[in-house]
């Protein structure tokens, strides 16, 4: 990509687009086009195809999605597909109708059966059922996998799938009712070490900055203890107690939301469609996995965390949610034969995203 290329990153302002964006203009590109929900509904089909026809860009990062952990994934089930095929349906579609050079598209690794083999590796795809939970977001982006292999087969075009493990970092989701593990474990801990301080002031700026189901930082002191229990987060005469959803076994590999949009250049910038076949009789599972190649149990990420934040209170694990899979870690192999591979430590990944959320 030529530093005056016109790149589009779609889903700006989310965990993914934003460190994809933030990547561009470390390495000097400049003329790069963001476009807002309100300005841009990738869900409207018309307003995809007109944005292409005035823009035209070269690259495009299809970062945009609809996401969430456990509870938003099995609760909004139709949002979850409907609103991601949408998405990525448009925007590939366009990128081949107005001759995008190359698109790369993002996923997740919950693309993958519930009891794959591990690590997993790229041909595991559509081998057995998928993860209850999140069988519907999973869906959409198989199938945004198989749109990009059939437009480059069919057409010709340039479309590549990069499926980046559990992300976590500067601008990720910490809404309580449909973050993932990492982030809604952040921000409880914190919530409890406050607190086990009696540190209002640190508890009623957090609810300002994100209310919980609609109570802030101005709330009663009693409405704000009910709804921080309500979320697992309780204070009993000998200390502060924090809920974790699940046995705390489940295996989780985490990556570094940064190292992810360095993968990502990286295989804008030397990946091609032709570089991620293997079989040339029957082209499937052209994806490529984007991890660490490690992964820590929940119970040991909560430990990590409490330690972090100096959280001195207890953890509750409440078996009676769901655990999700119980093991999930890349095999990363693909990539790093690329030439790519991660480089932030859980530990240090931690402790910059908690200094980041203190700034905020």
């Amino acid at each position: 990509m030529n530093k005056d290329a016109k790149i589009y990153v779609a889903g700006h302002r989310g965990l993914v687009g934003s460190a994809i964006l933030r990547g561009l203009q470390k390495e000097g590109y400049t003329n790069l086009l963001t476009q807002t929900h309100k300005d841009l509904d990738l869900t409207n089909c018309e307003a995809v195809a007109s944005f292409f026809a005035s823009e035209k860009p070269l690259y495009v990062f299809l970062a945009a999605a609809k996401v969430g952990g456990i509870a938003a994934n099995n609760t909004y089930r139709a949002d979850f597909i409907y609103e991601n095929l949408m998405i990525q349906n448009n925007v590939i579609h366009q990128s081949y109708m107005h001759g995008v050079t190359k698109l790369l598209f993002l996923g997740s690794t919950c693309i993958y059966p519930k009891n794959a083999p591990q690590p997993l590796r790229e041909d595991y795809l559509l081998t057995d059922v998928l993860e209850y939970t999140n069988e519907p977001y999973a869906i959409a982006k198989i199938a945004g996998i198989k749109m990009c292999e059939s437009y480059n087969l069919q057409y010709g075009t340039n479309f590549i799938s990069a499926m980046p493990t559990n992300l976590y970092g500067p601008n990720d989701n910490f809404d309580l009712e449909k973050a993932h593990v990492l982030p809604a474990l952040l921000r409880k801990i914190h919530l409890g070490k406050a607190w086990e301080e009696e540190n209002w002031e640190a508890i009623r700026k957090d609810l300002n900055r994100l209310p919980i189901k609609g109570v802030d930082g101005n709330a009663p002191a009693d409405d704000i203890e009910r709804t921080l229990n309500s979320f697992g987060i309780s204070k009993n005469k000998e200390s502060v107690v924090v809920e974790i959803w699940g046995t705390g076994t489940p295996m989780r590999e985490f990556l570094w939301v940064e190292d992810m949009a360095e993968a990502c250049l990286f295989m804008m910038q030397h990946a091609n469609f032709s570089d991620c076949i293997s079989d040339q009789k029957e082209v499937r599972n052209t994806h490529v996995n984007i991890g660490t190649g490690s992964d820590s149990s929940i119970a040991d990420l909560a430990t990590l965390l409490k330690k972090t934040i100096g959280f001195k209170g207890k953890f509750e694990f409440n078996a009676n949610k769901p655990d999700g899979t119980m093991r999930k870690v890349t095999d990363v192999s693909k990539i790093n034969a690329m030439g790519w591979k991660a480089k932030v430590t859980l530990e240090d990944g931690v402790a910059k995203m908690y200094k980041w959320y203190l700034n905020q």
